[in-house]
């Protein structure tokens, strides 16, 4: 994904595997992280991305909603589950 140190990568994400590794592969890759807890408002939300500006959002369900779309139009999200279903379609 273009993932190179110093990049921000965002991460909204409801507390699960995926979020540790989505964390993981942030770290692996150099980048850094930005932590969206999707109970927070999504004003406060639309609020850190514009400060931090990430490189990718990485957003389940359950955070995209929280997001909200204008916020989505805006950057490229990375669904983990999607990538999970994929990889375990794929064997």
């Amino acid at each position: 994904m273009g993932v190179k140190p110093e990049s921000l990568v965002a991460i909204c994400v409801g507390r699960s595997f995926a979020m540790i590794v989505g964390v993981l592969a942030i770290l692996k890759a150099g980048g850094a992280y930005v932590p969206l807890d999707p109970s927070y408002a999504s004003e406060r939300l639309r609020d850190i991305l514009m400060d931090a500006s990430p490189h990718i959002l990485i957003a389940d369900q359950h955070g995209q909603q929280a997001l909200g779309e204008s916020i989505l139009s805006s950057v490229t999200v990375v669904d983990p589950n999607a990538i999970e279903a994929d990889t375990v379609s794929n064997r």
